[in-house]
């Protein structure tokens, strides 16, 4: 057999055992054999390339809010040559900071020198990212003005971006605002992102006659809006119940060739319910449904009370097999709301359905019970 065949299939084998690693990762309900089987995989050089793997785990841990063995398996990691590459380091401290570890972020970043790891922008805007992930806001201004002084690094778009965030999140608006201004002092151009993430905020907050200021200054900098910046403007429409420009804004969209997702049928569905208007609720559900998208758990968490509230227990079964067609992971107060609207309504064998769609799926037992059954 010819070298390059042996090494094709060293190559292979590989693959499939990483595969394996990671299945066997994903199935692993006792947390402390996990971080112990992670530590081992780890020894794989292969293994130690796949981010998605280091994400999901170090995410379930923070869920379970198991902090010291998000510490044991991380710093354990800085034992591999690897820890040189700023790369590798810049996924421990983005990890840390995900799991809103910013003391162990911070440490990981002054460790760096230690290891001839050079610190760039590139792992500086990991510890701004991590400082705001971590919600250290009070820490955020100070890391942006004496980091990149002290390393001689000059920030760049996405330090900016970061800050704008930062800004956004502490309701500092009109320093978010402000911060583009700086951006163009220092020859940084703001992008797209930049002005999506202070409409996010402004038209969130009700401030929409503020947003559409912004909306203008991106337009006037040849800024083209792409669809998150509409549904930013979707959500400020239904909060200030102006739905149905909202619903002329989707048209308008189509027409120029920009595709709404969930999150532009969300924000109809939501405002059309905020303004008490089932039809319309009803009629942007089936407007998902037509399009390419998928309704999301937030979709049912707003249409599915509203529904209930309104009486329309049919329409509410409907949506409820829809959740379990979808593997959809919602609220067990939600469902069980609904078994007891059926059950009101003398629709017992509709009721019956959905309790046992709810503790017989193959995701999650939600336990519901028929009102007699209590």
């Amino acid at each position: 057999m010819s070298f390059c065949r042996l090494l094709r299939r060293a190559f292979s084998t590989t693959t499939k055992s990483i595969r394996a690693i990671s299945a066997d990762l994903d199935g692993e309900q006792n947390l402390k054999r996990l971080v112990k089987k992670f530590k081992e995989s780890s020894e794989l050089y292969r293994f130690r390339t796949k981010t998605p793997i280091y994400e999901e785990t170090v995410r379930r841990l923070a869920n379970a809010k198991r902090f010291r063995a998000i510490e044991e398996l991380l710093e354990d990691q800085k034992k591999y040559p690897d820890f040189s590459d700023e790369g590798f380091a810049v996924r421990l401290v983005s990890l840390y900071g995900k799991a809103g570890m910013f003391d162990n972020a911070q440490k990981t970043f002054d460790e760096m020198p230690e290891r001839n790891c050079a610190r760039t922008v590139l792992s500086f805007n990991a510890l701004l990212g991590a400082c705001v992930k971590s919600k250290k806001f009070d820490m955020v201004e100070k890391i942006f003005g004496e980091v990149p002084e002290k390393l001689s690094i000059e920030p760049d778009l996405v330090s900016y971006n970061t800050m704008v965030k930062a800004f956004c999140e502490m309701g500092s608006f009109d320093s978010a605002v402000l911060m583009i201004q700086e951006m163009e002092k220092k020859g940084v151009k703001p992008d797209v992102i930049t002005f999506n993430t202070i409409l996010d905020c402004l038209y969130g907050n009700k401030r929409f006659s503020d947003a559409e200021k912004i909306w203008g200054q991106m337009v006037e900098k040849n800024i083209v809006p792409n669809i998150r910046s509409y549904n930013a403007k979707l959500l400020g429409l239904a909060l200030e119940k102006r739905t149905k420009e909202g619903a002329q804004l989707v048209e308008e969209l189509r027409n120029i060739g920009v595709k709404p997702d969930v999150f532009s049928f969300n924000a109809l569905i939501k405002g059309f319910v905020n303004e008490g208007d089932l039809d319309e609720a009803k009629r942007w559900y089936g407007e998902i449904e037509k399009s390419s998208c998928s309704p999301d758990k937030w979709t049912f968490e707003t249409l599915v009370p509203f529904v209930c509230e309104k009486g329309d227990v049919e329409y509410a079964f409907e949506l409820c097999k829809n959740i379990f067609q979808r593997n959809r992971l919602v609220g067990v107060a939600l469902l069980q709301a609904v078994v007891d609207g059926l059950v009101k309504a003398s629709r017992i064998e509709e009721a019956r359905e959905v309790v046992k769609l709810g503790n017989t799926n193959s995701y999650r037992n939600y336990n519901l019970k028929l009102p007699s059954d209590e």
